[in-house]
């Protein structure tokens, strides 16, 4: 018996990429899968695959990044086959910019998919599993953008929210047996084409399998991973890792309360070598010397 023999996945962005090895790895692992992709023709590609394996599988093109979408998608995975027990929010698309030169339309079109498409998919997905009271699995997808990335200031902003949502979800959903974890997947993507390096230079990255991602996929969304609920991983490649929450670090008292002058007096003394680094690919912290505007020509 597999793991997931009995259990129904939703998967959005499944058509290529992440969320394509994402249900081919749900799916040899026992689960029927609904492929959601606006691109129904990979869609169903990906259906075939594993339908040819002797899997179970419907392709779906609901725009999740509308609660009618997302709804759509989940009531696919009840007409086709029962009920939702697995819903993997995976759908991103990158509209990469400086933020100075970052249109509305950038903004809002990254959100939309990422941060609304995930909510409303959570959201769809719990309502259904608190509805059955088979509780289940929803997983995120969150990114190593989120610690800072040049010329994402939209997408690394949607997946700090998608973090911070992640831990919020754990402790409300609970009590309804719904366990709510997220990765940070390591892959070659046509999406990973698009990262730039410190001061946005091009970076050429080694190739990831993306299937690689779907071992701990697979176990959070199992009976026996039933303990793991408010986390990150990052994935992928030869690692498993936890990303470490936010919390509060080293800090500095004062009995009555600090002051202006006190803190200009003692901040950058006892607190200087402290600050973090920033962006994804951190260095030692770079603005000791302060930050300047340029020297006008």
């Amino acid at each position: 018996m597999a793991i997931l023999d009995g259990k129904v996945a939703v998967v959005t962005g499944g058509g290529r990429g992440i969320g394509r090895a994402h249900c081919l790895q749900l799916a040899g692992a026992g689960a029927a899968v609904v492929v959601n992709d606006i691109d129904i023709d990979e869609a169903q590609k990906v259906v075939a695959e594993i339908t040819g394996r002797g899997g179970r599988a419907v392709a779906d093109a609901s725009n999740i990044s509308s609660a009618a979408g997302a709804q759509s998608a989940v009531d696919l995975s009840i007409s086709e086959f029962g009920q939702i027990n697995i819903m993997v929010a995976n759908a991103g698309i990158a509209r990469d910019r400086t933020f100075l030169k970052m249109t509305e339309e950038e903004l809002n079109s990254v959100m939309d998919v990422h941060f609304k498409g995930t909510f409303f998919c959570l959201q769809s997905a719990a309502r259904q599993m608190q509805a059955q009271e088979t509780g289940g699995a929803l997983v995120t997808t969150v990114s190593a953008a989120h610690f800072g990335n040049f010329g994402q200031a939209n997408y690394s902003a949607a997946k700090g929210a998608i973090a911070s949502l992640t831990y919020t979800l754990a402790l409300e959903l609970a009590r309804y047996g719904i366990r709510v974890n997220g990765i940070s997947p390591l892959a070659t993507t046509q999406m990973s084409n698009t990262y730039k390096g410190a001061g946005g230079k091009d970076v050429e990255l080694p190739y990831h399998d993306p299937e690689l991602n779907g071992p701990m996929l697979i176990y959070l969304c199992s009976d026996e991973g039933n303990y793991i609920s408010g986390q990150i991983f990052g994935t992928g490649g030869e690692r498993i890792t936890v990303l470490n929450q936010p919390k509060y670090g080293t800090g500095i008292y004062r009995p009555d309360g600090w002051t202006l002058d006190e803190i200009r007096k003692h901040f950058k003394t006892h607190m200087g070598q402290l600050l973090e680094p920033v962006g994804l690919m951190k260095t030692p912290y770079p603005f000791l010397d302060g930050i300047v505007p340029p020297t006008k020509s």
